[in-house]
Order: C-alpha cells, then structure tokens, then sequence
C-alpha cells in the first residue's frame, strides 16, 4: 500500500474513533486534499461514512477522486457506498480496512 493510500485509512480510523461511530471513511480527491467523515445517524438524517465523505468533496469543489478509504467491521463496502465514490471518481479505488486499520480488500 502507497502512504497516500495509508494516510486516508489513518484519517477514516481517527475520524470513527473520535466520533465512536460505527464507520469512518475519508476520500482523496484529485489535487490530492483530503476529506474525513463518519457515519451520520440521526432520527431525520442517515448517510454512510463515504457518503458523507464524498458530499464533503463535491462541496468543496472536487472534480475528481483518486481514492477512498473506508474503515468498518462489516469487511466489506456497500454497493451504494461504492456508487458514490464511482459518481465522482470513477477509476477511484476503494479502499475497505478493518477498525484495526488492516486492509480488507481493494475495489477498483
């Protein structure tokens, strides 16, 4: 794994931990900054963790993503977490890591 591919898992871990939700994600976009979100899970309101993270990107000007990273016990992503990301950045890779930061699987 490549450190920027490494540092989005890192930032997904931390944002989950410091919130204690169920998921942490993070995406690189295509100038190579960095969003971190979590798991958004209120009575009116749910979104994924890469959902959040991607609606984050897009609203601060993202035109691209090179990748993302999501960290979750599940061991896998959902298919509406991955269509979110391919809406953006298609030739993105998916990144899927466990809590513990070990890299589960790689979706391109």
């Amino acid at each position: 794994m490549n450190p920027e591919d490494a540092k989005i898992i890192t930032l997904a871990r931390s944002a989950r931990a410091r919130a204690g939700a169920a998921e942490g994600a993070a995406v690189r976009d295509e100038t190579g900054r960095t969003y971190a979100a979590t798991t958004v899970d209120l009575p009116s309101l749910k979104l994924t963790a890469l959902q959040v993270a991607v609606a984050m990107a897009v609203s601060s000007g993202a035109e691209d993503l090179e990748a993302a990273a999501l960290v979750t016990a599940a061991g896998t992503a959902r298919p509406s977490d991955v269509a979110a990301v391919r809406d953006l950045g298609p030739k993105a890779a998916v990144l899927v890591a466990a809590t513990d930061g070990t890299l589960r699987a790689t979706l391109d």
